[in-house]
């Protein structure tokens, strides 16, 4: 998604557009977005927050992209093609809603300036050195796919 509206307001754009177009898949994988939502959004009044800011909501979208990814290969082990489908569709649902990711160029440099940043000088300091990466970039940044890289530049 390209426009600026916060989340929540896409879902429901995106689903009344999906129901209008009658394309039951999409509205299949909105739906099971927006239900997510509303949980992430009870686990989280015992801290009297009503609605999760974006951040939380990438992250869960996030969440749910990676354990489609894990099913996929799951399926595909199972030789059940048809599910493999059903779950590819609903990746590239979810992952329409998220902010474009890093190239792998910007991200080697955007590591490299948050070692510098962080001071950190070996492979126990790599906390601080995600601790960075994750407050300037967390919503445009993988954060499983950095860890292995900034692991890699402090020498472990």
């Amino acid at each position: 998604m390209t426009t600026t509206a916060p989340l929540r307001e896409q879902f429901t754009a995106q689903l009344k557009e999906a129901m209008l177009a009658k394309d039951a898949a999409r509205v299949s994988a909105i739906r099971m977005i927006t239900s997510r939502l509303k949980d992430v959004d009870i686990a989280a009044r015992p801290k009297g927050i009503t609605q999760v800011p974006d951040e939380e909501v990438i992250a869960m979208l996030r969440t749910m992209v990676k354990s489609r990814r894990e099913s996929v290969d799951l399926y595909r082990q199972g030789n059940r093609t048809d599910l493999v489908a059903k779950e590819e569709a609903e990746i590239a649902v979810i992952e329409a809603f998220l902010p474009a990711q890093m190239d792998e160029a910007a991200t080697a440099e955007a590591v490299k300036a948050a070692i510098a940043e962080s001071g950190a000088t070996g492979i126990k300091e790599m906390g601080k050195v995600m601790a960075v990466l994750k407050a300037k970039y967390g919503a445009v940044l993988d954060m499983g796919r950095v860890g292995p890289m900034v692991k890699a530049q402090l020498g472990g």
